[in-house]
């Protein structure tokens, strides 16, 4: 009788399977951040653009609701993708912190150092929370109908009130030249830009237009039932995308 002999040979390849997953993993992750970089930055800058791009743009009206108009397309999209083949909820959490890292990039290289637009003018507006609050939702109801009648509908009732923090010290009344504007005005009027200005085209004639009043929580309300549409149709786009033949999994 021959004595046992262990096989080594089935230890060496699951040891050699989770080392070539693991360089598979740390290769394929950052090229998924890249590419979400650079599609949702263009996708946004196209969509909402000066609205945030400039801090007198991002107003009471338009801003806070042409936002979640386009912040909530990828996210519903790669958000059904993830949850349905690895039920990871992960697609607004990672969408969107995608765009901002890309964001903060662009504002600081390309406006800041380049243009020499100070940061207070042209800082990124914070998302991240409401990818936060879309993937919760789907984690705890687990149902895209009422992810997209909450979570959507918060996304766009929350935009103003979660940025307000950072945005009240812009709406700071202030006189200049005998004409009472805001702190975020007088970047406007000081800081000549390429695109039309501010006081060629304006994005809201009213008095004291930047201090919230009672259309701030009509616009929010107003984008909140827009956007459960807006959610509910990228959401069918992204299904469409999984049952396609080239992302099918082949047995």
């Amino acid at each position: 009788m021959t004595a046992a002999v262990p096989n080594d040979t089935a230890v060496t390849t699951t040891a050699e399977q989770r080392r070539s997953y693991l360089q598979f993993d740390m290769l394929i992750i950052p090229l998924v951040v890249l590419l979400f970089m650079g599609i949702f930055s263009f996708h946004f800058a196209l969509l909402v653009g000066d609205w945030d791009y400039w801090i007198d743009w991002r107003d009471r009206r338009w801003w806070p609701l042409v936002t979640p108009l386009a912040i909530t397309v990828l996210p519903a999209v790669f958000g059904y993708l993830l949850w349905d083949k690895l039920r990871l909820p992960l697609g607004g959490t990672l969408t969107i912190f995608c765009l901002s890292l890309a964001a903060w990039i662009s504002r600081y290289l390309n406006f800041h150092l380049l243009a020499n637009f100070p940061m207070d003018m042209v800082f990124p507006s914070s998302y991240v929370g409401l990818g936060l609050l879309l993937d919760c939702m789907l984690l705890l109801t687990r149902s895209w109908f009422f992810t997209g009648l909450i979570g959507a509908f918060l996304v766009g009732l929350l935009i103003y009130p979660m940025n307000w923090p950072i945005l009240a010290q812009y709406h700071v009344p202030v006189e200049m030249d005998g004409i009472l504007m805001t702190v975020a005005d007088v970047f406007g009027f000081e800081y000549v830009r390429t695109s039309i200005p501010e006081y060629l085209r304006i994005i809201e004639q009213s008095t004291l237009r930047t201090f919230g009043e009672a259309v701030t929580p009509l616009t929010a309300v107003f984008a909140g039932f827009i956007n459960i549409i807006n959610y509910w149709f990228w959401i069918w786009i992204g299904s469409l995308g999984v049952k396609a033949i080239w992302i099918r999994k082949i047995v």
